[in-house]
């Protein structure tokens, strides 16, 4: 698949977006290692600590399809400005692909390419709990 292709599929999202709190529409999606395509959008709440973002979206509908490692992923939100994960999503991420590269874009089409190693130096996976 093409970054350009990767790239629509998380915009596409950006418009599902439940984002009445913030007014931050992000969408996202993973390239899986069995080649498909899973999306995600935030969805915010008024009680913050229950809205999900676009990442943490994706990785459910990945799993729901049998799907646990990623290749490849974009990040964009409706803004003109790069748009990278969140804490918690970098750490989602970097347990399921911990070479995962990221395409961070933002509305007006700008793209930043970044490995999750970048973006979570000295992350926390399933090897540190042996």
């Amino acid at each position: 698949m093409r970054d350009i292709e990767l790239i629509a599929h998380a915009r596409e999202m950006t418009r599902r977006s439940y984002a009445p709190y913030s007014g931050y529409r992000v969408g996202a999606a993973l390239l899986g290692v069995n080649g498909k395509v899973y999306t995600g959008c935030n969805i915010e709440s008024a009680s913050y600590g229950a809205t999900i973002c676009a990442e943490r979206a994706a990785i459910a509908n990945a799993f729901r399809d049998g799907c646990q490692k990623f290749i490849r992923a974009a990040v964009i939100s409706d803004k003109n400005e790069i748009c990278t994960p969140c804490g918690i999503c970098r750490q989602m991420l970097y347990e399921f692909s911990e070479h995962l590269m990221i395409l961070c874009c933002s509305a007006d089409g700008k793209v930043v390419e970044y490995s999750i190693e970048e973006l979570l130096p000295h992350g926390f996976g399933n090897d540190n709990m042996k």
